[in-house]
């Protein structure tokens, strides 16, 4: 009884570090103790304890001055090791530099993390407009182009379930109604790539073409996103033809390879 107990405590320990290493985001890297206290639900004792251990190992800094926490390197080295082991990152890299080279657009690679799309990678142009995209940001799949370009081969019952769990409007121009996204979808596999004009935030396009494994599964996609004004549909339908090369080279990297219609 005494081991199963030191065994729950400790367990519970742990998902509270996870927890309050979670509650940091791009919008609010740095906060107190109290703030995470009541955020996470946690008493400030526990926090205390737990912030304490993780800046012991490094996984977050205490600012002298304010008192304040933020990530520390720690975390860095992790989401380094995690990079550097990611297929479609290692594969994809050097295609993106020769895209923004060439195009100078801001171009991201994105993979599915359970009902969301992740950015692994993002190579910004020489003229970046202020979007909210940064590696690790988890978006929807229903009003991102990445999303809808993953979201639209997934097995049916995924997509269900997608639906079921609600279509959140970002701006006017979201996607809300499932019958009219499933048409969405269905047009996304005719094309080949996906489209968002304004969905996710007013006045940013963008375009994507999914990317395969060598299980012929979409695993990801890559996108590049701009300003209304300068991503025409003329513009993002010339950039998905670019991307197409982009995606088949890095599928075939990954092992995907195009049948032959007997």
């Amino acid at each position: 009884m005494e081991t199963q107990m030191h065994d729950y405590r400790t367990l519970s320990s742990l998902k509270n570090a996870l927890h309050v290493l979670n509650c940091f985001t791009m919008d609010r890297p740095e906060k107190g103790i109290t703030e995470i206290a009541e955020e996470l639900q946690l008493s400030k004792s526990t926090v205390h304890r737990v912030m304490t251990t993780l800046a012991e190992e490094g996984f977050v800094r205490r600012d002298e001055r304010t008192h304040r926490y933020r990530l520390g390197l720690s975390v860095l080295s992790l989401g380094g090791i995690i990079m550097s082991n990611l297929e479609i990152y290692r594969e994809g890299q050097h295609l993106l530099e020769s895209f923004v080279n060439r195009f100078d657009e801001t171009v991201h690679l994105a993979v599915l993390e359970d009902y969301s799309t992740v950015y692994v990678s993002k190579l910004e142009c020489k003229h970046p407009i202020q979007i909210l995209t940064h590696l690790g940001r988890k978006n929807p799949l229903h009003c991102t182009s990445s999303g809808k370009a993953i979201l639209a081969h997934q097995p049916p019952e995924f997509i269900e379930e997608v639906l079921r769990r609600g279509l959140e409007k970002a701006t006017p121009n979201t996607l809300t109604d499932p019958e009219e996204l499933s048409r969405s979808l269905t047009q996304v596999r005719e094309d080949g790539y996906a489209m968002s004009r304004g969905e996710l935030r007013d006045g940013v396009h963008s375009v994507a073409v999914p990317i395969r494994d060598y299980t012929r599964a979409v695993i990801g996609a890559v996108t590049v996103v701009g300003p209304a004004e300068r991503f025409t549909e003329t513009k993002m339908q010339s950039l998905a033809r670019t991307l197409h090369g982009i995606a088949a080279e890095i599928s075939s990297r990954l092992g995907y390879y195009e049948r032959r219609r007997s």
